[in-house]
Order: structure tokens, then sequence, then C-alpha cells
């Protein structure tokens, strides 16, 4: 059964993911270090973890199976779930491959030295509009 897995603790398009999954038929999952707000629905599912940083993640890709749809901006919980070969995309309607990740990560590593020798990087852009239409494509058939 296809499903779809987020990484929710800060997830902006959720209403966008119950939409889709209820017109596909889809089971969500929402993992999250702490409660999140989400519909009493037979196919939703809220999973909280705890304790260590990455709890999150690990528990995404410890779930995860062949074909399930990943939904989470982190670029290192991408690609632990490109290989085990889930379907990943992001909040503003990217879709990851293992092709594009090898670039993803060096350049999050690259950014992250900058910023760790005191260079000051630009963080996303702020979520928009147009990053919410993109998503809601993806899911058109």
């Amino acid at each position: 059964m296809l499903r779809i897995l987020v990484d929710a603790d800060a997830v902006p398009v959720k209403q966008e993911i119950f939409r889709v999954a209820l017109r596909y038929g889809i089971k969500v999952i929402m993992v999250a270090n702490s409660p999140v707000n989400i519909p009493e629905e037979d196919w939703l599912e809220s999973v909280i973890v705890s304790g260590r940083f990455d709890a999150a993640d690990d528990w995404i890709v410890e779930n995860t199976q062949k074909n399930d749809i990943v939904v989470t901006a982190d670029i290192p919980l991408v690609a632990r779930c490109l290989k085990k070969a889930s379907r990943v995309l992001d909040y503003r309607g990217r879709i990851f491959t293992e092709n594009s990740i090898g670039n993803l990560l060096a350049t999050r590593d690259l950014m992250a030295h900058l910023r760790d020798i005191g260079v000051n990087t630009e963080g996303p852009k702020v979520f928009g509009k147009q990053d919410r239409s993109r998503f809601l494509q993806l899911w058109i058939p």
C-alpha cells in the first residue's frame, strides 16, 4: 500500500498533503518530535518520537518502504530515504533523485563549513504561494 511519510515538525504544506491523500486514497504518517495538530481520520496517523536530535529522521528511514513517498526538506534524510528506494520530495515541489542528491549534499556541507568559519550565508527563501502551487502540481496524474 502506498504511503506518504512526512517529516512533520515544520511542514508548511500539511493541508495540501491531506487533500492529496484523501483524493488518491493514500495513507499519511506524520512524524514529529512534538504533537502535530491533525484531524482524526483513518488514513492519517501521527507518530511522536522523542529523544535525540534525529529521532524523527531515524524513524522515517527505519519505516519507509520501496516506493513510499517521503516529504522533507532535510537533505541528509533525503539521501537516506533514496537508498531505501523511496520517492522523496520537498515542500517546494522539488523531486529528489539519486542523480541530484550528491550535489545537494556537497552544497549543504559547503554552506555549513562557510557558516562555521564565520561567513554570513543566506538562509532559504521565504515559503510562498508559488511553492505551495508547485508542490500541489506534483500530484496531478
